[in-house]
């Protein structure tokens, strides 16, 4: 299904039969649906927009690299140019105040 592609009445005799209600309540200061177990989503994020008078939500897919993380995450990070931080100086040695017994 492409993103705002949808026929405005774009459901079927056939969905509206399987159709089922969800409970909208509050959480805080934003407004919830109890999802019904057939309708959960398996990600963490979706994307929510109107089309007339229905609100389509459709889930997104994060493309993650073997140990889990986010594709993009890694594409982002190999982007940033490399830049001069300067001269630092050396660490400064210091007596440990949590050694010393007169403290």
């Amino acid at each position: 299904m492409v993103r705002g592609k949808v026929p405005e009445k774009a459901h079927s005799v056939a969905q509206r039969s399987a159709a089922r209600r969800a409970k909208v309540f509050w959480s805080g200061r934003s407004q919830a649906i109890r999802l019904p177990k057939e309708f959960r989503f398996s990600g963490e994020e979706v994307t929510i927009f109107r089309l007339g008078e229905q609100v389509i939500i459709e889930a997104v897919e994060v493309e993650r690299d073997a140990k889990g993380w986010p594709v993009s995450w890694w594409q982002l990070a190999g982007a940033a140019p490399e830049f001069e931080v300067g001269e630092r100086p050396l660490q400064h040695e210091r007596d440990d105040v949590l050694s010393d017994p007169t403290r």
